[in-house]
């Protein structure tokens, strides 16, 4: 499932590429995605201009003129795809030296084109197309000032990049809390958009074992922790995400974050720091990764 690394870059690029379109028509064949009949959705957010993109947690929105809101889950296997007017299928990209694919221009791969379930037709003669190999995602309409009525978006905690999740909001959080860490870490009602790839790095970062109980981390592990959050969220977004199995971005491009992890998925191998062999533990059933030397 996208992390909050994953569908910011989305955020970002819808922004960029499709604010300030019309909707002109949507298609679907997969009804049951949409949360309400398709010719009502359809009707209801013709006509409408996107105002803007936006995150919460793991969640996007796409905020339309009329106090109207599009919410998109992506689950396991979606994508947002936007392509331009008249698009063709073009040739794949020739690899770079290390393997992975170009990222200049449109990169669509017919992998990812057969799993188109629902299209959004704009104004420009783009589309954005909504790709998901599961049929788990979801779309829905609401309006734009009841978002945070939604049950599952009022749920969740504090946004993990927020100005508001602050050392203290997270030191609260941790408080007399027997959770393992990495657990507490992952619960949504707590901490929004972290994930099971991320915790591992940022608990590698800050050398703490994901057994831990939140409560036995100190304050001064705390301090480094916090701040391995925010520093291992932002170099995934700058490396626009993690494509560990089926995450593209708006272009059909994969994330490169994946090329700079340091034990997630990496059990066998030596730790980049001591040199002791990676371990894989599962925990609240998600892999977990770590170093049993660097990591108390």
């Amino acid at each position: 499932m996208p992390e909050l690394p994953e569908v910011q870059t989305i955020i970002s690029d819808l922004n960029g590429k499709i604010k300030g379109d019309i909707i002109t028509g949507f298609w679907s064949d997969w009804k049951k995605s949409v949360k309400i009949p398709l010719e009502r959705f359809e009707k209801e957010i013709r006509d409408r201009e996107i105002l803007g993109a936006k995150r919460i947690g793991k969640n996007i929105f796409l905020n339309l003129s009329g106090g109207r809101t599009i919410y998109i889950h992506l689950k396991m296997t979606g994508h947002l795809l936007v392509k331009p007017k008249n698009y063709r299928i073009p040739p794949p990209p020739p690899p770079l030296a290390k393997g992975g694919n170009k990222r200049g221009g449109d990169y669509f791969s017919e992998k990812v084109n057969q799993y188109i379930h629902h299209i959004f037709y704009l104004k420009s003669g783009r589309t954005l197309e909504f790709s998901d190999l599961r049929k788990f995602g979801k779309i829905m309409l609401v309006d734009s000032d009841k978002i945070g009525e939604i049950g599952e978006i009022g749920k969740l905690g504090v946004d993990a990049m927020n100005a508001d999740f602050t050392f203290e909001k997270f030191d609260e959080i941790l408080d007399k809390r027997k959770t393992k860490i990495k657990l507490l870490l992952m619960d949504q009602s707590k901490i929004a958009g972290i994930g099971n790839i991320y915790i591992s790095e940022i608990l590698f970062e800050a050398g703490i074992l994901p057994s831990r109980p939140a409560d036995k981390v100190k304050k001064e592990e705390r301090r480094k922790l916090f701040i391995a959050i925010k520093k291992v969220l932002e170099k995934a977004i700058k490396l626009r995400g993690t494509s560990d199995s089926d995450y593209r971005d708006t272009a059909g491009a994969p994330g490169r974050f994946q090329e700079v992890m340091k034990v997630y998925r990496q059990a066998g191998k030596k730790c980049p720091r001591c040199g002791t062999i990676i371990q894989r533990e599962k925990m609240g059933q998600r892999g977990t990764f770590f170093c049993p030397r660097c990591q108390k």
